[in-house]
């Protein structure tokens, strides 16, 4: 074997097509110890994930050899549900963690892997989804209920329905129970989600032009408050900053500790700079670039002045001391030359003009050829 072929197997060697998943969006997880040899069977738990984003962890009691991908019957209550695999061995004991499991949460068995059968009921469960969905918004809205119904989901033996809803307030939904289960004849459970978790379930694309987040690779939502949005210098214009959701936008979170970061390099917004030349007052501040302009009126934008944040905090050091700087700017910094945009010279409108400053124009006589006779 050749050396380059040497190192195209090592470059190759770091992925491993058994760690690859269904690419089921968020839920989506790469076994990068599939390649080794016996890890499916190190340990007795496995994941399962079930339809949206639910998943669970499972005793693997009678020692069966799952691998990722496979269709499993699991132990419910009552009953049993289907599931599949979406990891196994060494790694399967760290989701938990990362699920912040509560102590004492019971884990329950794995009982076989999915039979004809199974699969048969589990697709027919699934085809009742939506026309349960739509039956349950209508008796809700006759019950006079003020909640929305975004999603069922039916065990994989069919006796249970999982009915998720959305609800502003508490919701008194006991009646709303018994009337469910004399008309689907299942056993019925309740799951209040929130406006950021339908967002996820229902998926879209955002103003970004690409998928949302939530619905793409975002497993925890975090609480967005206002005090991102300042921080960010952003515009508080609630048609921007709102998603799909109807609340302010996962990613205003993104970026928000760098400028955090970059506000304490800051001085105190409210404390005037004392030069010989006069007061000036903080005006507005770039934090990426490190440069605070400030102004010599307090109520208007009139000599505006850009300096960087360590000038501005040199400059409140010596009036705190008794001393004022001849001007704000630093008498030795020179401003750097911008550089100039060729493009930025030339205006789309540059013809238009000279068509209508001819426009009053009267043409010009046509000068007579010499040898044409008068």
């Amino acid at each position: 074997m050749s050396e380059l072929q040497y190192k195209t197997t090592d470059a190759l060697r770091g992925l491993c097509a058994q760690g690859c998943g269904r690419q089921d969006k968020q839920l989506n997880i790469y076994d990068y110890l599939a390649d080794l040899e016996g890890d499916s069977r190190l340990g007795d738990l496995v994941e399962v994930q079930f339809k949206n984003t639910r998943k669970g962890y499972f005793r693997n009691d009678n020692r069966l050899e799952l691998h990722k991908g496979d269709i499993v019957a699991v132990e419910a209550s009552p009953g049993h549900d289907i599931g599949v695999v979406t990891l196994t061995g060494r790694l399967v004991p760290f989701q938990m963690k990362k699920a912040n499991l509560k102590p004492g949460t019971e884990i329950r068995r794995v009982y076989r892997r999915a039979r004809p059968i199974d699969l048969e009921k589990w697709e027919e469960a699934k085809a009742r989804e939506h026309a349960t969905m739509i039956r349950s918004r209508q008796i809700a809205k006759e019950l006079g209920l003020d909640m929305k119904i975004g999603d069922v989901e039916y065990q994989g033996d069919g006796g249970k329905a999982i009915f998720y809803y959305i609800a502003d307030g508490r919701v008194d939904f006991r009646q709303l129970i018994k009337v469910l289960a004399d008309a689907f004849r299942v056993r019925i459970e309740m799951r209040q989600i929130g406006a950021r978790q339908e967002a996820g379930r229902i998926g879209g694309i955002g103003p970004c032009g690409r998928e949302l987040c939530c619905a793409t690779w975002m497993k925890n939502f975090s609480s967005v408050s206002t005090a991102a949005v300042r921080f960010q210098d952003i515009s508080p214009n609630p048609q921007k900053l709102a998603g799909q959701c109807a609340k302010l936008k996962c990613c205003l979170n993104y970026e928000v500790d760098v400028y955090m970061e970059a506000y304490k390099e800051f001085p105190e917004r409210n404390i005037p700079l004392e030069t010989a030349d006069g007061t000036f007052y903080f005006f507005k501040a770039d934090l990426l670039a490190r440069q605070a302009t400030y102004s010599s009126d307090r109520r208007m934008a009139a000599n505006l002045t850009t300096i960087s944040a360590e000038r501005a905090r040199e400059i409140i050091l010596m009036n705190k001391n008794g001393e004022k700087p001849l001007r704000l700017s630093a008498e030795d910094t020179t401003q750097p030359a911008r550089p100039v945009d060729l493009v930025e010279q030339e205006s789309l409108t540059r013809f238009d003009k000279s068509r209508r400053r001819n426009k009053g124009k009267k043409p010009r006589p046509r000068p007579q050829s010499k040898g044409k006779a008068e």
